[in-house]
């Protein structure tokens, strides 16, 4: 795969980088995708989106770019989109919450574009005007369901002191953490092994900092043997304290055993997957544009990657048992919808210490 490095100065300034598959053809560069400030290694969601995408793309021989903003800001996002269409992008990819505002502008902006937006739905900027076009393909994820994985595997494991350090206090990380405890709990009350202790806290941001690192050292130190730590970035700072501490982490969103050998499973949401199916149906002519969907673990929406998962007792079996629980609708996890605050949930078993 041929790489180039372009940069481009425009009103908002953003660097573009481009990475295409299959070489340019006249048509330009089909599909796209815009990271969210990140770079497409950042063994999270752009890196996740992005796998998908070029899967697809050199399967079929498809060109394709990242493009890759150097402001956090809307009107970024907007003017990379304009960029990849202006290149060609028939299909662009938007990976996070971030981009709802974007999207919400650019449906209307450039009609004949599809837009797959991962994990939100497009709205103002000010969440009181939700709007979908036919254009528009929302892909949201149970993320309560991978967090409950989590959960359950850990105590299932043996581990019992735990803690869940968690970016901004946004929706999806929330359903992240309500979802490890209730795992958690659920464990703890098939095993009759007395309680699980789990500390708790946002750390409002999302980034790798030596203050995260000092939080979670300090947790590891006073007896924390695993943190989940749906954190995006910041989970590299649990990573650094869990290898000076011999302790260990539980990833998110895409596997991160490679991360460190400290990861021992992560709590997935199958971006990759969802990126190339929805690419799929676009060539195929079945593109769902108007809707927004919620993939879970029926579709296989979510999970723990068993293979690279370093569970000494947890086994595969264990595993498949639980996860067919909630295909059935056997067990269900309650989200931010149900519960205001962490001690709304119905946790018997599992004792949570709030950290504000």
């Amino acid at each position: 795969m041929k790489k180039f490095l372009t940069s481009i100065i425009i009103v908002t300034a953003f660097i573009v980088t481009v990475s295409c598959g299959g070489g340019k053809k006249s048509g330009g560069y089909e599909l796209a995708l815009i990271t969210d400030v990140g770079t497409i290694d950042d063994r999270s969601f752009n890196q996740g989106a992005w796998e998908g995408l070029t899967q697809y793309a050199q399967e079929k021989g498809i060109s394709h770019k990242y493009y890759q903003p150097t402001q956090k800001t809307t009107d970024a996002y907007v003017d990379a989109i304009d960029l990849a269409v202006a290149a060609g992008a028939k299909l662009v990819v938007t990976p996070g919450f971030l981009f709802e505002p974007a999207v919400y502008r650019a449906q209307d902006t450039h009609p004949n574009v599809a837009f797959v937006l991962l994990d939100g739905t497009p709205q103002d900027g000010t969440y009181t005007d939700f709007r979908i076009e036919t254009n528009v393909y929302s892909v949201l994820y149970a993320e309560e369901q991978a967090g409950f994985l989590a959960g359950y595997a850990i105590v299932k494991e043996g581990y019992t002191n735990l803690g869940v350090m968690a970016g901004m206090a946004v929706p999806a990380v929330i359903r992240f953490g309500y979802g490890f405890v209730q795992g958690a709990n659920y464990a703890a009350k098939e095993m009759s092994s007395g309680s699980v202790k789990i500390n708790y806290t946002y750390i409002g941001n999302f980034n790798a900092t030596p203050e995260n690192q000092t939080l979670a050292t300090s947790w590891y130190q006073s007896g924390v043997q695993v943190i989940f730590a749906p954190a995006g970035g910041a989970g590299n700072s649990v990573m650094s304290a869990a290898e000076q501490n011999n302790a260990l982490v539980i990833g998110v969103d895409i596997d991160q055993s490679a991360e460190s050998d400290t990861v021992i499973t992560s709590a997935m949401k199958m971006l990759g997957e969802s990126v190339y199916n929805a690419i799929d149906d676009f060539y195929n002519g079945k593109f769902p544009g108007g809707k927004s969907v919620v993939l879970d673990a029926k579709v296989n929406g979510i999970g723990l990657p068993m293979k690279t998962s370093r569970f000494k007792k947890f086994t595969q079996a264990d595993y498949d048992a639980i996860y067919q629980r909630m295909v059935v609708g056997e067990i269900k996890v309650l989200t931010d919808k149900d519960a205001k605050d962490i001690n709304q949930l119905p946790l018997d078993t599992v004792k949570v210490n709030f950290i504000q």
